[in-house]
């Protein structure tokens, strides 16, 4: 099996993490830099990744999030942040795809034209950009950390509200999930079977 393959097959979501097990800068560095690979729309990378590793810091967000122990006994319990298209950072962000060489120099204006159109009378049409960009990202990062023998957990149960005044989010930020990851410790549950294609799945 490809070893891709073999990351999703084996991926569980983990909820006994071993607290003496911990990343350091440089492994929350790599981490980050693979979910930075994630898809998003227009390329517009509206995510920002909040890494709680501290002893203070884990233990408040623990308390954000239904006193659950794995928010502290990770080795770093990420805070995903969806962030609302600004179609004005699209000519900067597109620019390298130029310097690259395969992307007309005048697509990122007229991709900023387009993403306009989409966002500009649509809180909801940027809200949910936000929330996919930052789920796109979430998955990619447990897979990178599944690749480099690292188990997580995706958790939505927190105060929304909360960690976003806690972590100082900006007005523009929505906390989308949490991300606890770690070294795995005994206790753990492989992946649970899932549905059948035939209730998933319709070939048109």
């Amino acid at each position: 099996m490809h070893p891709l393959l073999e990351a999703i097959a084996q991926r569980s979501s983990l909820n006994h993490f071993d607290a003496e097990a911990r990343l350091d800068d440089a492994d929350i560095r790599e981490l980050i830099g693979w979910a930075s690979r994630a898809p998003s729309a227009f390329n517009l990378q509206n995510w920002r990744f909040i890494a709680v590793r501290s002893e203070s810091g884990k233990q408040r967000l623990r308390q954000l999030a239904w006193d659950q122990p794995k928010v502290s006994e990770a080795a770093v319990t990420f805070i995903l942040c969806g962030v609302l298209p600004d179609t004005a950072q699209l000519p900067a962000r597109l620019q390298s795809s130029v310097n690259a060489g395969f992307m007309p120099a005048a697509m990122p204006h007229t991709w900023q034209q387009a993403a306009e159109q989409l966002y500009s009378d649509s809180p909801l049409a940027r809200r949910d950009e936000a929330v996919r960009s930052a789920t796109l990202a979430a998955a990619t990062l447990m897979q990178a950390g599944q690749a480099l023998g690292l188990g997580a957990c995706p958790m939505t149960g927190f105060d929304t509200e909360a960690v976003a005044s806690s972590f100082g989010l900006g007005a523009d930020e929505i906390p989308v999930m949490l991300v606890a990851m770690g070294r795995a410790r005994a206790g753990n549950w492989p992946q649970k079977p899932r549905r059948p294609l035939e209730q998933i799945l319709e070939l048109a």
